[in-house]
């Protein structure tokens, strides 16, 4: 049997909120079709390509741990600290910094409600060691 995923959800106190944030994060985009709109319980994003997505659901619930599950992400065309000055600018927080001396490891970052994600060497610091299973 074979399965694939349809998209990641993340609870938030605000879907459109966040969704918009993570657009902006990631350049991705609502349907147009089926907007985002302020008070929606569920806001999804996509990718440019449309295959991949985001679905952001409101929940009562206050986030209290770390997440068990968060994005890694690779800037594509900037440097990672250019990528993180972006992203703090938009509202992330800086919680944690892992950077190595020869210019690998990442910088762990918080999203304006808490979610955390890691944002690794740029992609024209190094190559994609994944690159063989793009097909």
């Amino acid at each position: 049997m074979a399965l694939r995923i349809s998209h990641l959800s993340v609870d938030s106190h605000d879907a459109h909120a966040q969704s918009h944030w993570w657009s902006e994060v990631l350049g991705w985009s609502e349907d147009p079709e089926d907007p985002n709109l302020p008070g929606h319980e569920e806001c999804m994003i996509f990718s440019p390509d449309g295959r991949r997505r985001l679905l952001f659901i409101e929940v009562p619930d206050a986030k209290a741990v770390k997440n068990r599950l968060h994005l890694d992400l690779v800037p594509t065309d900037r440097s990672r600290e250019e990528e993180v000055e972006r992203l703090l600018d938009l509202g992330a927080t800086q919680l944690a910094d892992h950077r190595r001396p020869d210019g690998t490891g990442w910088i762990t970052l918080a999203d304006p409600e808490g979610n955390e994600l890691c944002v690794l060497t740029s992609e024209l610091d190094r190559p994609d060691p994944y690159a063989h299973l793009v097909r």
